[in-house]
């Protein structure tokens, strides 16, 4: 795991980066880390956290994958916005625009944005990035997905559009040959 406080976005090689604002769930955080490894995205985490980065629960849940992950950590979200420059999408379920007609550009670093479980991104922030903000479709009686299941959902829909670089495409069983 790297534990990186001061890099700047130039020095990093990943275009797909996913940010979460406080979050407070370790097991979310830990399957997120694992969505990140196995996707090659970096993970970014801005404080405060609802737990500590050594609890049992978050690193179950990321399992061993820890050593496959570049993992960023910043005192606030003034200082990830200092740090970082992006085409930056916000994921909330008072978005307008539904996540799969966003278009994430592939020539520049891309910043996926979530905000935490119990209370999702600050308004403000929202309102001051209206076109930037994205929502994945759901019911509307009802509250929100699972975090970890919105960077899935998202992680996998910047990479559908970018047409899967650098991922595996096909599988192997383990006893017989395809």
């Amino acid at each position: 795991m790297c534990d990186k406080e001061q890099q700047s976005s130039q020095d990093r090689t990943h275009r797909l980066n996913i940010v979460l604002v406080e979050p407070r769930i370790p097991q979310n955080t830990g399957n997120i880390s694992r969505t990140c490894a196995v996707t090659g995205a970096a993970l970014h985490m801005v404080r405060p956290f609802g737990f500590e980065i050594d609890d049992k629960k978050l690193k179950r849940a990321g399992l061993d994958y820890w050593d496959k992950l570049d993992i960023y950590y910043y005192n606030s979200i003034e200082e990830f916005f200092e740090k970082n420059d992006g085409a930056y999408f916000f994921f909330t379920t008072k978005g307008r625009q539904v996540h799969s007609e966003a278009r994430y550009p592939e020539d520049k670093p891309v910043y996926i944005i979530f905000g935490r479980e119990d209370a999702g991104l600050p308004e403000e922030l929202l309102y001051a990035h209206p076109d930037e903000c994205v929502r994945i479709p759901m019911r509307n009686t009802l509250r929100s997905l699972n975090l970890s299941n919105s960077v899935a959902i998202a992680t996998y829909e910047v990479l559908r559009q970018w047409d899967y670089p650098d991922l595996g495409r096909e599988g192997k069983l383990t006893k017989y040959t395809w």
